[in-house]
C-alpha cells in the first residue's frame, strides 16, 4: 500500500497536494503527489510499503482543509470488462489476505462534470458489488461504523482505485459531500455554506446545546440574509449587520435586528452573544483578525467565517492567515478549537470555525 487518494474540488488539486505533502513530511513519511488539473483528486505516492496506512491512521482528517475524503489505495484496475466488472475485483480479494474486513461500501467518482455519467453507473453498481463482497466475507452482512469503509473510486469507465479508510478518521459523507437541499424561502444560495459548516464542524449530538433555540447571534455582512436565515431557522435571535437591505421575510419573523453599520466597527449591544458569523468580501487576513478580536473580547463563544482566497498562492495564504489567527489567540491566552475546510458550497474561499474553550482542554 503505497498510495493515498484524496478527493478535492476540481481546480484545487495543487492546494490539496501541497497539504498532503506537508502532513506526510511531518510524520516522516516521504513520497510525492500525482495530480492533473481539474480532475478532482490527488494521489500521494509513498516511497515505502505500508506508509499509506500510516498516513490515513495518523493524519487527523479534520485538520485537512482541501481534502474532502482520504483513503489508502490497495489496488488499481485499468480495464474492467463491461460485461463483468465484479469478477476481477473478487479475484483480487481472493489473493489479497491483508485487506481489512469492512463495514460499509462506497462506490464513488471525483466531483467533476465529466464524472457525472460515471456517477450514474456507480449507483447501479453498488448493490450487486455489495452483495458479492458480503457473500465472500469482505463486507460484513450488516453495515457497521466500527469497521473500516471500503472505497471504490471510478475515474473513467473500467478504471477504478480500490482501498479503505478508517471510520473514525474520514468523511462520513458520500464523495465527502453533505447532500443539502436549497430551501425555497431562503433569500440566497449562500445559506447552504453555513448549513454545510454546521454539518461539518458541529457534531450532530451537540446541535441541541450549541445551536440552541433562543441564542443570540451576530451576522456581519448579512445582506440579503442567507446566513441569517440558518440562524433564524434554528429559532435564534440575530443582529444582522450590513449597509444593504435584508430580506423582508426575515425581518417579519421578529427575530432579526438590522444594523446598517460597518461590520468592522460594529460592537454587540448585549453580552450574551453565542455565535458570530461572517461572509464579508474582504482581505482574508483582515477578516481573521476581526474574528480573533471577537473571540478574545468574549463578544462571542463560537465563530464561523469565510476567508476569500487570492487567485495565486492560495495554500500559502490559507496557512499564513490561520497560523496568524492561532498565534493571536494564544498570545491572548485564549483556549480554543479551530477547524477549517474548503466546503462543497465554497468556491474561491475556505470556511473556518473557532470555538472558545473556557476551561475545557488545551488547544
Amino acid at each position: 500500500m503505497k498510495q493515498v487518494m484524496l478527493y478535492c474540488r476540481a481546480g484545487f488539486e495543487k492546494e490539496c497536494a501541497g497539504e498532503i505533502q506537508d502532513k506526510a513530511t511531518k510524520l516522516e513519511v516521504y513520497g510525492f503527489p500525482r495530480l492533473k488539473n481539474n480532475t478532482g483528486y490527488v494521489l500521494f505516492e509513498c516511497y515505502q510499503a505500508e506508509d499509506a496506512d500510516k498516513l490515513i491512521k495518523n493524519i487527523d482528517f479534520q485538520t485537512l482543509i482541501f481534502a474532502r475524503q482520504m483513503f489508502a489505495v490497495t489496488a488499481e484496475f485499468t480495464e474492467l470488462p463491461k460485461d463483468d466488472r465484479i469478477s476481477p475485483i473478487l479475484s483480487y480479494f481472493k489473493q489479497e489476505q491483508t485487506f481489512p474486513q469492512c463495514g460499509d461500501l462506497r462506490i464513488e467518482t471525483p466531483d467533476t462534470n465529466e464524472a457525472k455519467e460515471l456517477l450514474k453507473f456507480c449507483r447501479k453498481f453498488t448493490v450487486p458489488l455489495r452483495q458479492a463482497l458480503r457473500s465472500h466475507g469482505v463486507l460484513l452482512a450488516k453495515e457497521s461504523t466500527k469497521k473500516p469503509v471500503l472505497h471504490v473510486c471510478f475515474t473513467a469507465p473500467g478504471h477504478c482505485y480500490l482501498g479503505y479508510s478508517y471510520n473514525h478518521n474520514n468523511s462520513p459523507f458520500f464523495m465527502g459531500i453533505p447532500r443539502l437541499k436549497f430551501p425555497a424561502d431562503a433569500p440566497s444560495r449562500s445559506t447552504l455554506k453555513l448549513e454545510e459548516a454546521f454539518h461539518v464542524f458541529i457534531p450532530r449530538a451537540e446541535w441541541d446545546t450549541r445551536l440552541a433555540s433562543g441564542m443570540w447571534a451576530v451576522d456581519l455582512g448579512a445582506c440579503p440574509g442567507g446566513w441569517t436565515y440558518q440562524l433564524v431557522k434554528r429559532s435564534m435571535f440575530v443582529h444582522a449587520v450590513d449597509n444593504g437591505m435584508m430580506a423582508q421575510s426575515l425581518m417579519d419573523t421578529g427575530q432579526v435586528k438590522h444594523h446598517m453599520e460597518d461590520g468592522f466597527k460594529f460592537e454587540p449591544p448585549r453580552k450574551n452573544v453565542t455565535w458570530i458569523v461572517c461572509d464579508m468580501i474582504e482581505k482574508p487576513a483582515r477578516v481573521a483578525q476581526l474574528m480573533g478580536e471577537w473571540i478574545i473580547s468574549g463578544w462571542a463563544k463560537e465563530a464561523i467565517f469565510n476567508l476569500k482566497l487570492p487567485m495565486k498562492g492560495r495554500y500559502d495564504e490559507v496557512l499564513q492567515d490561520i497560523e496568524s489567527l492561532k498565534d493571536f489567540l494564544k498570545q491572548n491566552k485564549v483556549k480554543f478549537r479551530l477547524q477549517a475546510k474548503h466546503l462543497y458550497h465554497d468556491r474561491e474561499e475556505i470556511t473556518v470555525h473557532v470555538q472558545s474553550l473556557s476551561s475545557i482542554s488545551p488547544y
